[in-house]
């Protein structure tokens, strides 16, 4: 329960799903947790009271993200809140978790629908870890979400699995530069998780079926299955690790 004390992580798209299920993770195990949501205050509010309810400490944020701007505005917030609490603007955990789904089909994707997706899922981590660099203590961790969708063919998210395929590229080239500074960087790949994403397929019979079934496991992901690995990452346990994409899909496809 003590793993992460002292240390302080900011999570983004920390309102909902896996987000979510990461924060109360991360402060369940200690960790002083900035709570980032684009726009739904209330429900980035509720993770900050369900974390004092459990004796954790954690505080909302909210920016839109997919600008550099965006990082940057949300870099001026993050000050502020952490010089209030701390005295200084550093921290010790980045989880790059927001993003956006795009479930449509290849010849119907538009030139809107595919900036969207870039945008949200490539650039705004680029330019997050960016930011975040000459704040992050050394010794800090860096957890990009991925997805399996980078070695399984999944017909009708190519522009998605496009843009998980370039945050696996990020976090390999990002290890090996930040190293020297005992930052690891990895990426986590889940599955078919049971979030507000899938929410149309877990509610058609035949969508929970086909989710169910690509995993080893014969189910759909859980959050906190995704969440328990993201702790082991951004604990001193996983010193050793860096510059990977870890599976965590319940072995789907295998």
């Amino acid at each position: 329960m003590n793993g992460l004390n002292g240390k302080m992580a900011l999570v983004t798209g920390a309102s909902r799903g896996i987000g979510r299920a990461i924060a109360l993770r991360l402060a369940e195990e200690g960790a002083v947790v900035a709570v980032h949501y684009g726009s739904n205050h209330d429900a980035a509010a509720e993770v900050v009271r369900q974390i004092g309810q459990l004796g954790g400490e954690a505080f909302a944020i909210g920016q839109e993200l997919g600008t550099a701007a965006g990082a940057a505005k949300l870099f001026e917030e993050l000050d502020l809140a952490l010089e209030r609490r701390t005295g200084e603007k550093y921290f010790d955990i980045l989880v790059n978790n927001a993003g956006v789904g795009l479930p449509v089909a290849f010849e119907e994707t538009t030139e809107a629908d595919f900036d969207l997706v870039m945008n949200t899922n490539v650039k705004g981590p680029f330019f997050l870890i960016q930011q975040a660099l000459h704040r992050l203590r050394d010794g800090g961790r860096i957890i990009n979400l991925s997805s399996a969708v980078t070695r399984i063919s999944l017909p009708g998210v190519a522009a998605y699995s496009m843009s998980k395929g370039a945050v696996n590229t990020l976090t390999l080239s990002l290890s090996t530069q930040l190293a020297p500074r005992g930052i690891t960087v990895n990426a986590l790949q889940p599955g078919f998780v049971a979030t507000d994403m899938n929410k149309a397929m877990l509610q058609d019979e035949s969508g929970y079926r086909f989710g169910a079934g690509y995993s080893s496991f014969g189910r759909w992901g859980e959050p906190s299955d995704i969440a328990d690995v993201a702790a082991f990452l951004a604990s001193s346990d996983s010193r050793w690790i860096t510059g990977q994409c870890i599976d965590a899909s319940g072995g789907s496809h295998l």
